[in-house]
This record gives C-alpha cells, structure tokens and sequence, in this order.
C-alpha cells in the first residue's frame, strides 16, 4: 500500500534554508517529518533559524546544520548529525546549486572549477552519503535544471555541472534498488526566486517567461508537490528525472 504520510519520516534538506529548500523543509515539517536544515554559509543562518522556528512552531521537529557540502567531510557530518539526533534517515532532498551566465570563451578555470563543485560533486557525495545512511525504502532526490533540454549558450557551465547528475541518478538508483530506495530529480524552470535574478537581464526574463505556458517563471509552490510524490506515493519511480517547467523545454 502506498504511504502518503510523511509524519515521523526523517527529512535531509541540503540548502534546506530559503527559497525552494526552505519551502520544502517548511512543507514536510507541517505534515509532521522531522527535518535536518542544511544551509552553507553564516549569511544563511538567519534564514536557516527562521526555517527551523516555522517548523517547530507548526507543532513539527527541526534544527539547522551548517556546512560547505563541496567538502565530503562536510556531507557526512550532515548525516552524522541527522542520525545524532533522529536516529536515521528516509529522505534526503537536495536543493544546493549555483547559477554561471557567461560566454564559453570567457569562462575561467576558477569559475568552471567552483560550478562543478557545487553543481556536481557536492550533489555525487549527497547522494553516496545518503545511500549509505538511509534505511531501506528511502527516498533521494536532486533538483536539477530545465536547461538540460535547452539548445541554448551561456549556461555551458551551470547545464554542463548539472548534467552528470542524472547518470549518478542513474548509477544509485540501479545499485540502491535493491533496497527499495529510488533515487530521482526533479528539474524545474527558471524559477521566481532570488536565485534566478542576478545573472538575468529585463530582456532575458522576459523571454524566460515567454517560454513557459502561461508566460510566467516556474512557481516554487508548483515544484514542492512533486519533490513530495517522489517522497511518497512515487516509490516505484526511481533512475528518473522529471520535468517540471509548464512547457519551457521538454525532452
């Protein structure tokens, strides 16, 4: 039968903080998971505690871990701590990323070096680390980017980082099945959110927009459903990444 609840389930939410991660630890707080909020950096502890003080105050379980998850070390104290203090894991969202807008010819090794790291291997270790420490039947899931299906220029390095995600997705899913854990991504639009923003001009937003269905960017509220079917209902999904971008690609 499938389990729709999320009551009692241990949640990982790397970036878990603001923006879409925040309103994923916010949404499986309320319905009752216990949550472990990842955020990076001092300059997101705030919005981390705030997240956190949502979440126990809607009658829910939550506490914050800070870490650079570009350092496996940092990974794996993440899980260490969720087990610390709940024992185990069943779900591990992550959320981390970081957008590059710039030409090909005008990238920098600094620059290609800090997308993949961010974009690739911090995802590759969450996802090790969570196969390790997740009971059987867990849940892993990667937000990813609609631009893997895009024919475009200037995102060579944010698309490119994301890209090897999917076959890691591949890869753990096929070597996790075994014990009833799906590994999946979700990959939504441009979304409206602060992270969007600074590497956009008018122009360019504007034609985001135009691209989807309804002439609007990707809604974060519209994503978290999804992350939250994947977590639940959708256990017999696993090796996949889904789409979710109201028609700004497809593939």
């Amino acid at each position: 039968m499938a389990d729709h609840s999320l009551k009692g389930k241990v949640l990982v939410v790397g970036a878990g903080a603001k923006n879409l991660g925040g309103l994923i630890s916010r949404t499986f707080g309320a319905e009752g998971a216990l949550v472990t909020v990842h955020y990076n950096s001092d300059s997101t502890k705030a919005a981390a505690d705030e997240t956190v003080k949502a979440v126990n105050k809607g009658g829910g379980d939550a506490f914050g871990v800070q870490g650079d998850l570009t350092k496996v070390s940092e990974v794996r104290r993440l899980f260490d701590e969720a087990v610390k203090r709940y024992g185990r894991v069943d779900i591990a969202v992550n959320t981390v990323g970081k957008v590059l807008k710039k030409p090909f010819i005008e990238t920098t090794e600094e620059e290609y070096d800090s997308m993949f790291d961010i974009n690739a291997k911090a995802a590759y270790f969450f996802i090790q680390e969570a196969g390790k420490r997740m009971n059987d039947g867990g849940k892993i899931i990667t937000i990813l980017t609609s631009l893997l299906a895009a024919f475009t220029g200037l995102y060579s390095t944010y698309a490119g980082s994301k890209a090897p995600v999917e076959h890691f997705t591949r890869a753990a899913a096929k070597e996790f099945g075994p014990r009833g854990i799906s590994v999946n991504n979700v990959a939504p639009g441009p979304m409206d959110t602060p992270f969007f923003y600074p590497a956009e001009t008018p122009d360019s937003i504007a034609y985001h927009k135009s691209a989807s269905m309804n002439g609007k960017l990707t809604d974060i509220r519209d994503i978290v459903p999804i992350v939250r079917f994947l977590a639940t209902d959708g256990r017999w999904i696993t090796g996949q990444t889904i789409f979710a971008n109201g028609g700004y690609t497809t593939r």
